[in-house]
């Protein structure tokens, strides 16, 4: 994993104003990300100085410098949603069936719920409805249907760290027939007490190589007595049958180094939440040697990106568990 020497990316300076919500915003952080023929789009998480949450696209040609949309992503009908939504945020898209699908965290009186949107042309957005019964985040879609089931990682929030917001420490695998309903299958990975991945939750949307799918997550160690530290982690899991999880790195395979990781709005966070991969075979599994662009999070204020391969990933879930 390399970080690109243009880090950050984007930074609040980098977000034009937006009234009346977004004028001169505090961060920008957490985007999901996909390659749409030879536009590169995030879909970023904004806040603002009154500490809201809003969705706000930028696209690029290069996957690295991006121009930001002096717009807030709406997905219509989102507003017909009975009780209040206080945020919607960290975002994750999924190329499925030919449309773009979004799933994204929504903050309620009851807990966090997961939304899902649609769109065709990242103009506009159509929200599809709540897919969740349960206090839930980190959802990500498969980008195909696996013997004939939508499926999705999720992280229902069933822990708490010290001193910090209710969170998750096991990953589970849900199937659905409608992208709404969506059951409980399996429990695929659980927290490590005392190492690196304490606490944990999905990353980026998985993807299908010859190997099996590959997915980044992220984990937290929550065992320091002044910080959580926010890494990055990478599992392999079964091309037919992923409730069966063929490999685990050991190590991180991303943590916070740098001072814009280290210092910021919440400190020591590396969070990825995107991820690009530029070749693909003709049956659509990702090439080895394909150059893989990972987006994350930096201390909940900016966005970086490290450079890696499918191989490099694939290889890292081979160290062995703890």
């Amino acid at each position: 994993m390399e970080r690109h020497p243009r880090n950050p990316i984007l930074t609040r300076l980098n977000i034009p104003p937006i009234p009346p919500a977004l004028t001169d915003v505090t961060s920008v952080f957490n985007p999901g990300a996909i390659k749409d023929g030879d536009t590169y789009r995030l879909m970023l998480r904004v806040q603002s100085r009154s500490r809201e949450t809003f969705l706000v696209m930028a696209e690029s040609a290069d996957g690295v410098n991006f121009k930001v949309e002096n717009k807030v992503v709406n997905f219509k009908g989102i507003e017909k949603v009975p009780g209040k939504v206080f945020h919607i945020y960290d975002a994750r898209i999924s190329r499925l069936e030919g449309r773009f699908y979004v799933m994204f965290a929504m903050d309620m009186e009851d807990g966090c719920q997961l939304g899902l949107g649609v769109t065709d042309d990242f103009k506009n957005f159509d929200f599809l409805g709540i897919t969740s019964k349960e206090d839930i985040r980190n959802g990500v879609l498969f980008p195909e249907k696996v013997n004939g089931k939508y499926l999705r990682m999720d992280r229902p929030n069933k822990s708490r760290h010290n001193s910090g917001p209710t969170s998750g420490s096991t990953i589970w695998l849900s199937e659905s027939n409608n992208l709404i309903d969506w059951i409980p299958v399996a429990p695929l990975i659980n927290g490590r007490f005392h190492y690196w991945d304490e606490f944990i939750g999905s990353g980026p949307p998985p993807v299908k190589t010859r190997k099996g799918w590959i997915h980044v997550y992220h984990g937290v160690a929550g065992h320091f007595g002044s910080s959580n530290v926010y890494q990055g982690g990478v599992m392999l899991l079964d091309l037919l049958d992923p409730s069966k999880v063929l490999g685990r790195c050991r190590c991180n395979i991303l943590e916070p180094r740098e001072i814009w990781e280290i210092a910021g709005q919440v400190p020591n966070v590396t969070f990825p939440s995107g991820m690009i991969v530029e070749k693909y075979d003709p049956e659509g599994f990702a090439l080895s040697v394909s150059e893989v662009k990972i987006y994350y999070g930096a201390a909940d204020t900016s966005v970086g990106i490290v450079i890696t391969t499918i191989q490099e990933l694939i290889e890292a879930t081979s160290e062995g568990d703890i």
